[in-house]
């Protein structure tokens, strides 16, 4: 699941330059959308790129059925920049309970909004005052793209019944006042909401928000140990180094091998070696026919990858992370064979430049390749699955 974090800088947060600074720490943070009041659009955009929902109130902000319109008409001065990403109902009116709600929900002004034609996407503000508001949500998100709940008390929200209930049908975004109820929000019911709105202009708190975003829809993968077969040398191949725009922590490396369903764990260069300094941003990762896995899950071959591209970080406990491949370094040099035998009984082979400064992860602790030796164990992840373009599939195929 994707998550994403929305903040909250309407005019109930305060003056332009409240809304501004919150705005300003969503951008730097890394927030996927901010929640303005229509008239604060164009001045969002001219702060950085950022998806904009906007209140849909009395403002002139416009929309992609606005424009249609306008140009229907003849006009041709729309201004592109004061178009916001999303509406988004709810705010002085019946979401927030400034209006009262209709019995049956038939006569909602709300709901008549979300369901007006357009290319736009939609989003309906609701605060869960009790069970018709729970109700309403519920309607409202049967024509929402984005269904925002917000509970007076955030520990009472019944999440739980609504992630049940509209989860598969729009995006549930919770609202929340700290990055600590955002984790709890990303958990509930081990799904989780797609979304967290945040009420904070604690530039801290929205970027540990931001944080628990990125841990919650991040993997965690079980490695495990495989005993070392062979180590041999394998003559020269074009080698390819992946330095990427992060630096990487000791126990970090990616995930690389001749065969998807076995992938090694090598080290990124952290430590520093008598003959040259560290590279904390570079993994050597192998030969360029070799796999390397990919954040969504994949895996691309290390010929492909070049700056731009995400790859996946892994740790030794297999919490992993992404990383941007900043430089792709491919230079021949002389290479090892090593084989290995999983858990499982599989036979599967990678090839690592013989050098000392490429580290593997032994049940020792960090060891160079240099002195692997046979019987020694080895981390990696294996995987019980073919691969095609990278891709996992149900077919038999023969590596070796």
């Amino acid at each position: 699941m994707t998550r994403a974090v929305w903040v909250k800088a309407d005019d109930t947060v305060g003056d332009w330059d409240d809304r501004r600074e919150r705005i300003t720490a969503a951008l730097e943070a890394g927030a996927d959308w901010v929640l303005v009041d229509e008239d604060d659009v164009s001045r969002v955009r001219e702060l950085g790129d950022i998806n904009v929902a906007a209140f849909r109130t009395d403002g002139d902000v416009t929309l992609v059925d606005d424009i249609d319109d306008a140009e229907a008409d003849g006009a041709s001065d729309t201004e592109p920049a004061s178009q916001a990403d999303a509406i988004v109902v709810g705010k002085d009116g019946e979401g927030d309970a400034t209006i009262d709600l209709p019995e049956d929900f038939s006569g909602s002004a709300d709901l008549s909004t979300l369901r007006r034609n357009g290319d736009f996407e939609r989003g309906a503000y609701v605060r869960i005052l009790g069970k018709e508001y729970e109700r309403f949500a519920e309607t409202a998100a049967e024509e929402a793209d984005h269904t925002i709940v917000v509970g007076e008390d955030w520990t009472i929200i019944p999440l739980e019944n609504l992630i049940a209930r509209i989860g598969d049908e729009t995006d549930l975004v919770a609202g929340v006042t700290s990055a600590e109820e955002a984790k709890t929000a990303f958990e509930t019911l081990e799904i989780g909401s797609d979304a967290v709105l945040l009420d904070s202009g604690d530039p801290d708190e929205i970027r540990k928000t931001v944080e628990m975003r990125d841990q919650a829809a991040r993997e965690r993968l079980d490695l495990e140990y495989a005993e070392v077969l062979e180590v041999e040398r394998a003559g020269s191949a074009d080698r390819v180094c992946i330095d990427t725009g992060s630096l990487l922590e000791h126990d970090e490396g990616m995930l690389v091998g001749s065969m998807s369903r076995g992938l090694v764990f090598v080290h990124a260069e952290t430590a520093e070696s008598p003959y040259v300094a560290s590279r904390p941003f570079r993994v050597n990762a192998g030969a360029v026919h070799a796999y390397v896995r990919t954040p969504d899950g994949g895996t691309k071959y290390l010929s492909e990858l070049q700056s731009g591209d995400e790859v996946q970080v892994v740790d030794t406990d297999g919490n992993t992370r992404e990383a941007i491949v900043g430089r792709v370094k491919i230079e021949q040099r002389p290479m090892f064979r090593v084989a290995l035998e999983t858990e499982d009984g599989d036979r599967v082979e990678t090839l690592l430049q013989n050098a000392e400064t490429i580290k593997v992860a032994a049940e020792a602790g960090r060891k160079a390749v240099t002195d692997l030796e046979a019987g020694d164990e080895i981390l990696l992840y294996a995987e019980n699955t073919a691969r095609h373009f990278g891709e996992p599939v149900e077919e038999s195929i023969i590596e070796k």
